[in-house]
């Protein structure tokens, strides 16, 4: 299987004006081995840093060695499970483990069990190396540190700042049916994507109530680019939604820096 190498964004020069978001909708994961799917890169998305890419596994299937020279990157383990080995060890992903993968370092996916398997990748380039870490679902979303409790939804944080990265965070939001996200907030310093895992919803993108022209409809597999300073609330429907959400930039989380954000307070927040 060949892997395209991480595609590296120049910087976008910081202007006035917002880069819209953008919606990549799913795609057929079927195969006999093992296939890498770019979902896209920094330039396609209009982002500085962040590319996102799945791998889909056949029942016994194992990769190639894989190598993001550049780029420090996490693995989300979406369907079935795998394992990667890395650095002299294996990790085994349960379904909706996290994996953090160090700039340059070799790995290799390997599908054991009877089922097909599917492992999203979200990347960003990076300066330094930092130790693997395997997060486990099973361990997580139990640990109350690890949980910010929303009104009708949770989130759970995989990859936080305690761990160390260059630009990366990520976690997973859970929402009960027919909520919204409140209040509306974004970022002067990151960039993010959600990548909806389970049921369906819809989302909104933009840099201001006026200018509010990227509404749609998501669904398993879909997954939309937020550029920073772009608001980017999401809608459940009649069914829980599920989506996990990937940071490049500033190492925070919103309601960990605004607790406006955690009581549900006010019309909007930037961070």
């Amino acid at each position: 299987m060949a892997v395209p190498p991480a595609t590296i964004a120049e910087p976008i020069h910081k202007s006035e004006t917002v880069k819209p978001g953008t919606l990549f909708k799913a795609f057929n994961s079927e195969t006999s081995g093992v296939r890498y799917q770019q979902r896209f890169t920094p330039q396609a998305a209009q982002l500085e840093w962040l590319s996102c890419g799945e791998y889909s596994l056949a029942a016994g299937a194992t990769s190639e060695t894989l190598c993001l020279a550049t780029d420090e990157s996490l693995l989300f383990m979406w369907k079935g499970a795998v394992e990667v080995s890395i650095g002299g060890q294996t990790y085994s992903l349960a379904p909706y483990d996290t994996l953090y993968i160090p700039r340059g370092a070799e790995f290799q996916l390997s599908n054991s069990g009877s089922e097909p398997a599917r492992v999203i990748q979200c990347s960003a380039t990076a300066e330094n190396v930092h130790p693997v870490h395997h997060s486990s679902f099973a361990e997580y979303s139990t640990r109350e540190d690890r949980i910010r409790h929303l009104a009708g939804k949770d989130v759970f944080m995989m990859f936080d700042v305690p761990e160390a990265a260059d630009k990366l965070i990520a976690g997973y939001t859970f929402f009960q049916p027919y909520q919204r996200s409140w209040p509306p907030h974004n970022h002067t310093d990151q960039e993010e994507t959600y990548i909806f895992i389970k049921g369906h919803g819809a989302m909104e993108v933009y840099e201001s109530p006026e200018k509010l022209c990227f509404v749609t409809s998501v669904n398993e597999g879909d997954l939309v680019t937020i550029p920073m300073m772009n608001y980017h609330p999401v809608f459940s429907q009649d069914s829980p939604l599920e989506f996990i959400w990937c940071i490049a930039g500033a190492r925070y989380w919103v309601g960990d820096k605004n607790k406006d954000f955690m009581a549900g307070k006010g019309d909007s927040i930037t961070t």
